[in-house]
Formats: C-alpha cells, structure tokens, sequence
C-alpha cells in the first residue's frame, strides 16, 4: 500500500476516498472498506483511505480524549491487508484544525488526491469549528466533479462503533469486543526490562511498553497468544498493579510465553487476547499466588490449544 504523508501527498492518479480515524477496524470500518473498494473499481480509480495521526480528540481536547485501540501502524497494516491501495496519513494539529472545510477539500481530496468519489459517514464533520458536513462536500462535489457517497451505520442490531469496543475493553468483556471487532483485540507494544519478578517466581515474563495512549483491557488474567518470527506461542497475560506486592504499582502488562526461552528484550509484540480468566487479587501467601499461576498457565494452554489462529488476526 502507498503511504502518502505530509510533503508527499500527491496521488498516482484518480483516487476514491474513504475519510475517518478507522481505529480498531471493526466490522462496521470493513463494510465500508469493502464499499471503496466497489466504488475504486466502479471509477477506475485508487482506493485511498485519508486517516489522521495522532486522532483529532487527542488534540482538540487531550483531557478527554478517548484512548486508542491500535497505533498508526497497526491501523495502515490492516487497511492494507483489507485491500486499500493507498492511504493519505494526516498529521492532526492546530493549524489543520484552524484550516476551513473547503481549503481541506480543495486541498487534499481535489489537488492531493484528484478524487472521483467521497465516502464519509451521514454524520461526518470537518475543517474549521466542523462546519464541513455531507452537505457541503456534495456542493464542492458538484463543482469539481467528485461524487459523494453516505456511508450507512453498520451493526447486528446496534452500531458497530470504536467507543463500544473501548467500552467492552474496558469492563474485561473479550467476547464482545471479539464480536465487534470480527477478531480478538490485539495489543502491540516492545518489550521492555523489568524487575525480574515473574522470574522469580518460576514464569518469566515481558514487559510490554504501550503508547500512553493505548486502551487497556480491564485489569485481570487473561488467555491469548503471541507470534515470533512465524510460530504461535500460547500467553499467560496479566494487566494489572501487582497487588500481592505493591499497594500502589504502576498498571503494567506482563506477558508469560509458555514453554518459550529466549531472549525478547526490545522486540516488537503483537499479543492476541483470547479469554479473560480472572480478576487481580491478594492471595494469603506467595505461594498460593504461584500455584495459580501455574493454574492460568495451564487453562491458557487449553484455550490455544483450542483456538485457530491466523497471522490474518494481528491484521485485520
């Protein structure tokens, strides 16, 4: 897929255009994937996905702004994997939020882009104070010669959406998330030297270091499963502030390779999150803590063992 960033953001040719963040790319996010990707044929022309990078909310208003599913990279590789050509990364600041909404459409969709035809979604806002709408992009459309299509809400009885995904994330609700999505949530981070606790203990584990501005799952046990250079590997993994020894630790997300040993140290990880297990909680003794652990490893086994996973997973 051609990546198109700031200073280099002329298309190849005539280009379909799909606007929005795409965080997550959840199901209602590929519907309409596949909608441009119908209409690129349809107009002979590129299918391009315009996204911004860091999200509107984190700038706009970054003291309620919601947290991300996926990084950037996460969120291009997916678009490429579900068949985009092209994406037009825009980096959001001030000035592009100061910018009006036809200096945006004449800017990046006519010049940049040279677009036939413009999927947004029916409630879809832009430029300067969101006073661009579907409205005025059919009026420019119609000057320059671009169609405009209003994408519709997808959903199996309630609409598919980031924010339910943020929200089912947050309460520890992996099949729902997984039902949204049409894939388990995966987390992507580099793994990062900690105090060798879980060693300790008998389960070494990563450390994996997220973006601040990462959604979480709840914080608990859970079952899922990373890859290393093409293998499966089954994860123990638990989010959380290490109870058992800290009244106030940092919220960290440690991941417990079964059967692995190596070294990961600085290495990139996708970890697929399968099934929660459990909450955090105080055992009477250290002891009883590592002989559930132990248990967790265990179940985490079976779930793998009965799962069918898919480098398309990490993707799409």
């Amino acid at each position: 897929m051609n990546v198109l960033r700031d200073g280099d953001a002329t298309s190849a040719g005539p280009s379909v255009v799909a606007i929005g963040v795409f965080d997550g790319l959840h199901l209602g996010h590929r519907a309409v994937i596949a909608q441009l990707i119908e209409l690129a044929d349809q107009y002979d022309a590129i299918a391009t996905v315009v996204t911004f990078d860091p999200s509107p909310a984190s700038v706009l208003a970054p003291d309620r702004a919601p947290r991300q599913l996926a990084t950037i990279e996460q969120r291009l590789e997916g678009l490429a994997a579900l068949g985009v050509e092209q994406a037009r990364v825009l980096t959001f600041s001030e000035e592009l939020a100061s910018e009006s909404a036809r200096d945006f459409i004449d800017r990046v969709l006519v010049h940049d882009l040279r677009a036939r035809c413009v999927i947004v979604g029916e409630d879809f806002h832009f430029g300067h104070n969101r006073e661009g709408n579907l409205a005025l992009l059919q009026a420019v459309g119609e000057v320059h010669g671009f169609d405009v299509v209003a994408a519709p809400t997808h959903g199996d009885g309630a609409r598919w959406s980031s924010s339910a995904v943020r929200r089912a994330l947050g309460s520890g609700d992996l099949v729902e998330v997984r039902r949204i999505l049409g894939r388990p949530f995966v987390l992507h981070g580099l793994v990062e030297h900690g105090d060798n606790r879980g060693e300790a203990l008998g389960f070494p584990t990563a450390n994996l270091s997220v973006a601040k501005e990462q959604a979480l799952p709840a914080e608990g046990v859970y079952a899922g499963a990373t890859i290393l250079e093409g293998a499966w590997w089954p994860a123990a993994i638990s989010v959380g502030t290490r109870p058992q020894f800290y009244e106030d630790g940092a919220l960290l997300v440690e991941v417990h390779l079964v059967g692995f040993e190596g070294q990961l140290y600085g290495r990139a990880l996708d970890v697929v999150f399968l099934t929660r297990l459990r909450d955090q909680t105080t055992f009477v003794s250290v002891d009883e803590l590592v002989t559930q652990i132990g248990r967790d490893v265990e179940k985490t086994q079976q779930i793998f063992d009965s799962e069918s996973l898919d480098e398309a997973i990490l993707l799409t």
